[in-house]
């Protein structure tokens, strides 16, 4: 008979818990001892089952007598329930969730997105490992015991577990961590997705509770290939017995050359868009909310101009690009609306949570103090589910996220109101881009301009922005000036 049991762990000061890759891992060998099963699901808090024949789907997989011997899990996608008519903060997220792990299934699998997976438990142990404590035909009480002593805080202490058993452990983001290092040590993966949403949850229903989310996720992507890099680093170094240094990303021992090498090509370049997401923040920033706007207001052209043949080109690749992107969006069952939405958020996640995680990642490594890990939150009170319903974004947070935003936004509209009005048929480039950055962020405009509840953007954060914005229209005189 099916067993339901509740779990919780031993958690002590003076050892570190491991957030959710070690709560999986005490799950793991409480489980091994209940009832070694030989499939594991794991399902995020806030999400729940809503197909009961998902496991049998799953099993159509595991039970493939070609496919199974290296099958190591299932993943289903990510669906969320509740999203507003226009899905103005991007909670769908059909890109991580659904676009990319359809086109990883072709490569060997797609990656383990952390909830909604099931997994052949043997693949998280060691190969030459069945498991690590199979289960007896013991008294139940006894049963209980060591599954108790299993949930120990000092269990794993000198152990492989959260190293080469279990999910993996040092980043953030376990759920990239662990699949990654499946998919490199010969394992494959499946994605399913069928018509019915096998399962369905809650996405962030406020901005700063997305944008957060998406920065934690941002520094454990950097903490993934940090932590690789390192391992294959010791690796060579046992083996060889020379010492190449951290110069993790220069060296031909990078992740990116690895996961190449050990999987495939288009699944490790995969790997490596996904781990250097953050790394966005840098052309994102300079072409969408700096560059061609200070150029602008300086009269100071960056692209060729309309009459040069390498403005076509230009032009090409940026309105192909979004073709592009809208059509594969439309095609995964997205509207236009949902995308103009989703390419909205993408920028204001490239703006604050790429650009503040890859501070926070580098600030870590130089010790020095960051703010600690925070779970999004996803409860809200009666004005916010309003907003929310009605499709009004909620700035009420006094957050550095909205000072950047809030400048980006002024920015682009300063320099557009200056292009038109000096006009410069030589700066069409800087005035298309101009005008896309205004057209994006018309919801900031409202928040500081229009808006008087208590969703507007909050006194301080309009202040800092525009003081920000001077300094910066400043800077931009003195460089292109100069």
């Amino acid at each position: 008979m099916p067993n339901l049991i509740y779990f919780s762990r031993e958690k002590c000061p003076g050892f570190p818990h491991h957030f959710k890759a070690g709560s999986l891992n005490s799950l793991v060998r409480a489980s091994s001892i209940l009832t070694n099963a030989p499939l594991i699901l794991t399902i995020d808090c806030d999400m729940y089952s809503n197909d009961p024949t998902s496991p049998q789907r799953a099993l159509c997989y595991f039970l493939d007598p070609i496919a199974s011997s290296k099958l190591a899990y299932v993943q289903f996608p990510q669906r969320f329930q509740g999203l507003n008519k226009s899905d103005i903060y991007g909670g769908e997220m059909k890109h991580l969730f659904k676009m990319n792990p359809y086109g990883m299934d072709g490569f060997g699998g797609p990656n383990y997105l952390g909830s909604n997976t099931f997994l052949a438990r043997r693949a998280l142990f060691d190969s030459s490992l069945e498991s690590e404590s199979g289960r007896n035909l013991l008294e139940p009480e006894k049963v209980l015991e060591m599954a108790t002593e299993a949930a120990a805080c000092n269990y794993e202490t000198g152990t492989k577990w959260g190293k080469t058993i279990g999910f993996c452990y040092g980043s953030l983001t376990e759920d990239l961590h662990t699949g990654f290092w499946l998919h490199c040590e010969g394992w494959t993966s499946v994605f399913c997705d069928p018509p019915q949403a096998a399962f369905l949850g809650d996405a962030p229903k406020t901005l700063h509770d997305a944008l957060s989310q998406c920065k934690r996720w941002n520094v454990g992507q950097y903490e993934v290939m940090y932590l690789l890099g390192i391992s294959l680093l010791r690796r060579v170094h046992a083996v060889t017995g020379q010492f190449f240094g951290m110069q993790v990303g220069f060296t031909r021992h990078s992740p990116l050359t690895f996961g190449v090498r050990k999987t495939s090509l288009g699944l490790g370049l995969t790997y490596s868009h996904l781990a250097f997401w953050g790394l966005w923040c840098i052309p994102i920033n300079n072409t969408y909310a700096l560059l061609p706007q200070l150029a602008l207001v300086n009269s100071r052209p960056l692209f060729p101009k309309s009459s040069d043949p390498w403005f076509y080109l230009y032009t090409y690749l940026f309105v192909a690009a979004y073709t592009q992107d809208m059509l594969d969006f439309i095609y995964h069952k997205g509207t236009l609306r949902f995308w103009w939405s989703d390419q909205r958020m993408w920028l204001m996640r490239s703006l604050t949570s790429f650009t503040f995680g890859s501070i926070q990642f580098a600030c870590k490594q130089l010790n020095i103090s960051t703010q600690s890990f925070n779970v999004t939150n996803k409860v809200m009170d009666d004005e916010q589910i309003k907003r929310y319903d009605e499709g009004t974004f909620d700035f009420g947070v006094d957050s550095p996220f909205f000072v950047i935003l809030s400048t980006a936004a002024l920015l682009n509209l300063c320099a557009i109101l200056v292009g038109i009005f000096r006009y410069n048929i030589n700066m069409v480039a800087e005035m298309l881009l101009t005008g896309y950055g205004v057209a994006n962020s018309w919801p900031v405009y409202e928040a500081i301009f229009l808006r008087s509840d208590n969703g507007k953007m909050p006194d301080g954060v309009k202040l800092r922005a525009f003081f920000l914005t001077g300094i910066l229209f400043a800077g931009g005189f003195l460089v292109f000036n100069a």
